[in-house]
């Protein structure tokens, strides 16, 4: 097996709550959900043609006074632009990190993973949340950027723009935590 293909079969696609609330008419619609998840389906696309690892994670929202991601609605599915085919594995999560009471670590463990490559949704949440503790699991990340997406956040009183919110958050991240490209990137690479 060439340098290449070790790295691929070492290399797991994470698809973090890319899922219908987070859409145009969903309960919490977030800034260019649409184009982020057009993205995410070109690079999972490119993992499902290369053989590679691919991992779906869907949020349930159990908390009470939680308004979206009930378990059972049709909100809480993940969108049909990245729905999971046949064997495709899906970890279902209740907090912002993924590995959090999750099987995520095992099936990555498993698979002998050691980079992953991160889409998904809300960049200053979810997102952010798992991807800080992959690198602290000791994996190497990659962020696509752009099949990521946000929304407006107010603090004290002071309204941050969702383009503001991605960038401050995607910066933080590629500071220590990951590489932080765009899909294209990603694309070329796999």
């Amino acid at each position: 097996m060439d340098a290449d293909h070790a790295a691929l079969a070492e290399t797991v696609l994470l698809l973090v709550d890319i899922q219908n609330d987070y859409f145009p008419g969903g309960a919490m619609e977030l800034c260019g959900a649409t184009a982020a998840g057009g993205r995410a389906a070109l690079v999972l696309e490119r993992f499902r043609r290369a053989g590679a690892g691919i991992v779906h994670v869907r949020h349930e929202s159990t908390r009470p006074g939680a308004t979206f991601f009930l378990p059972g609605t049709p909100g809480a599915d993940i969108a049909t632009c990245v729905a999971p085919l046949p064997g495709e594995a899906v970890v279902v999560k209740a907090f912002p990190n993924s590995f959090r009471d999750t099987a995520l670590g095992a099936l990555l463990a498993a698979r002998g993973a050691k980079r992953l490559v991160v889409c998904g949704m809300m960049t200053h949440m979810c997102l952010d949340a798992t991807v800080r503790a992959a690198f602290d699991l000791g994996y190497a990340v990659t962020v696509a950027a752009d099949a990521c997406a946000t929304r407006e956040l107010i603090f004290e009183g002071r309204t941050v723009a969702a383009d503001d919110v991605q960038a401050a958050f995607l910066a933080a991240l590629a500071a220590v935590y990951a590489r932080v490209v765009p899909a294209d990137a990603v694309l070329s690479e796999s």
